[in-house]
């Protein structure tokens, strides 16, 4: 506490803890840096990883030291704000403790910022049989397995089964998927197509199924409908209003009996709350998601906020979405808010600005609505480049990631085409 002799009392000083080092969770150390409170930030990893460039990891563009950054190196100018690294287990709220694998950690205030996990709706034969794009780990046995099953295709003799080890199934039309197709695409027709001369690479087939009747619902129609022609004039079959029911070790099962042959499913329909959410014992919601008043606090516990896609917040009649500029701006809110109480001030309730929605097709091409304009093609993509470098953490990750896309851009080359797996690729 400042006594306003310019000393603090380190054992008067409040301790809040933030639960996750993704988008939200940095917006609210940041926030609360410098502010008179111990700030301590608990991860199981060591590193923030930029979610949003995670399919360029998975389809050989960026290397995955690009897309993260230690948290020590972030935390360490931050004044009052610390890393532990750990595995959080549960939490005493009537005692204000956190309980990690470790040990235990007390708090007076506690930011609830673990993010959320890939929703296969109660389909464990998909779980077991795809792909997802939440983790490192995730994008780089996406990425070994798509070359090694290049490896295994160019040297089957039968065009069956061939067929169906260069058939890759997408499922799920929000940005993830639509911009991991397009990347897989330009990987195959740029790269593979010269790295297997004795493949015919028309026998290649990348498919992008949706349940619903659109592609990317968060932007308008025009972008829906530019997106999916884009797609479609690279060469991708889009399947919409496709609803899929199950899989196997080699097939995609569809509603209605249909079939697809296939060794690789990528699966990004849906999110869900991290599995943390339910070892907290607290209320939740769809999605797993912990239900939160307009403050951003769970109910009960005016001291425990919820935040990014752990938490359900409604606003005007409606949950809003489980993005990453929504978590920022809610951990901007939720540091505020703590500051505002300590300093005796009201606290208004949390309000959302969204600032419109993107994605990127391919090289040179994208959608983009932001504060009210829409574009497509190459200013969309130079938008979606100049704001996705932005929002990087470090320099010299924004000099890699501009550095690589450069030589994309004019070379038409992946580099990362590696096989970093000792793993035997999947029978």
């Amino acid at each position: 506490m400042d006594h306003g002799d310019g000393l603090i009392v380190e054992t008067a000083m409040k301790r809040v803890v933030i639960v996750g080092m993704g988008f939200g969770g940095l917006r609210a150390a940041r926030a609360l840096a410098g502010k008179g409170m111990e700030v301590v930030v608990v991860d199981r990893k060591n590193y923030h990883l930029f979610q949003p460039l995670l399919y360029q990891v998975a389809s050989s563009s960026l290397e995955m030291e690009s897309i993260t950054y230690p948290i020590r190196a972030i935390v360490r100018e931050w004044k009052g704000v610390h890393f532990r690294m750990a595995e959080v287990t549960g939490a005493d709220f009537a005692g204000k403790r956190l309980l990690l694998a470790d040990g235990e950690l007390s708090y007076d205030y506690l930011i609830l910022a673990a993010g959320g996990a890939t929703n296969f709706f109660g389909m464990a034969s998909v779980e077991q049989h795809s792909f997802q794009l939440k983790g490192l780990s995730h994008a780089i046995r996406l990425r070994n397995h798509i070359l090694e099953t290049f490896e295994r295709a160019s040297r089957e003799g039968d065009p069956v089964k061939r067929r169906a080890l260069l058939t890759f199934v997408i499922v799920g039309g929000g940005p993830t998927g639509v911009e991991y197709a397009g990347a897989l695409q330009e990987l195959i027709h740029n790269e593979f197509s010269r790295d297997y001369p004795e493949l015919d690479m028309e026998e290649t087939r990348i498919m992008l199924v949706e349940a619903r009747g659109e592609l990317l619902p968060a932007l308008p129609e025009r972008l829906r409908r530019y997106t999916a022609e884009r797609l479609r004039g690279m060469g991708i079959e889009v399947l919409l209003n496709t609803q899929v029911q199950g899989a196997e070790s080699d097939r995609l099962l569809l509603a209605g009996g249909d079939v697809i042959h296939t060794h690789t499913i990528v699966w990004s329909a849906g999110v869900q709350a991290c599995p943390l959410a339910a070892a907290l014992g607290l209320p939740r919601a769809s999605g797993g998601r912990i239900p939160v008043g307009p403050d951003l606090t769970v109910a009960g516990l005016d001291n425990v906020f919820a935040i990014g896609d752990m938490a359900l917040a409604e606003q005007d009649g409606r949950a809003l979405p489980m993005v990453a500029p929504v978590a920022m701006q809610q951990g901007e809110y939720a540091a505020r808010a703590i500051i505002r109480r300590e300093r005796g001030r009201h606290v208004t309730p949390f309000r959302y600005r969204n600032k419109g929605a993107m994605a990127t097709i391919g090289r040179s091409s994208a959608v983009a609505d932001t504060f009210g304009v829409r574009l497509t093609g190459f200013l969309a993509w130079i938008v979606w480049l100049s704001l996705h470098l932005m929002y990087l953490v470090g320099f010299r990750n924004r000099l890699m990631v501009l550095l690589n896309w450069g030589y994309y851009y004019f070379f038409r080359a992946q580099q990362v085409r590696i096989i970093t797996s000792d793993d035997h690729p999947r029978a």
